[in-house]
């Protein structure tokens, strides 16, 4: 098992029906709390000071500067709400050490079928869209591709209906994410 934090660690149980505010894994959840912290500090104090000096140019009815400033604000102020919604009760999952078929904490490399002249694909199958692994893309279990991709393992072919349209694939590999 992970060692958690001493914040999730030391949290009061759930109660009985009560749902985690997220299912991540240890990797992701420090990363996020670390973006939390840097926009609640960095990121306020930096904004207050670009509103400060968009102010000082006068009227700020027709002052595009300031209007940058505050849209910005805005943006970031909503980043922070979701992060602390996530990690208000998190539940810490471990990535699997290995697997022979694809499932959340999996990096699966596929080959589009539709064009011969596209390169192969990695992504991150996750159960977040939060995590994040250097050099693939990340996909959700619940979106058309990562539902499709569960269960599935090397050589298996497999077919999306996507907005897009209709796209097919074949599973190359399947390997553990190790984290970033």
């Amino acid at each position: 098992m992970v060692e958690l934090p001493d914040e999730l660690r030391n949290r009061p149980p759930r109660r009985p029906g009560q749902a985690p505010s997220a299912t991540l894994t240890l990797d992701a959840y420090l990363r996020l709390k670390a973006e939390l912290e840097e926009l609640t500090t960095v990121g306020r104090a930096r904004i207050a000071e670009r509103i400060k000096a968009a102010r000082e140019h006068g009227d700020i009815r027709e002052n595009a500067e300031y209007d940058a400033a505050k849209n910005e604000q805005g943006l970031m102020e909503a980043r922070i709400r979701r992060l602390r919604d996530l990690l208000r009760d998190p539940e810490i999952v471990e990535a699997p050490v290995e697997a022979e078929a694809a499932g959340p904490g999996m990096l699966v490399t596929v080959k589009p079928l539709d064009d011969e002249d596209e390169d192969e694909e990695t992504y991150l199958l996750a159960e977040h869209a939060e995590e994040r692994s250097p050099g693939a893309r990340t996909v959700t279990t619940s979106s058309p591709l990562g539902s499709a991709l569960l269960g599935r393992r090397a050589g298996d072919e497999v077919a999306v209906e996507a907005p897009g349209g209709s796209f097919r694939y074949r599973v190359v590999s399947l390997r553990p994410h190790t984290g970033s």
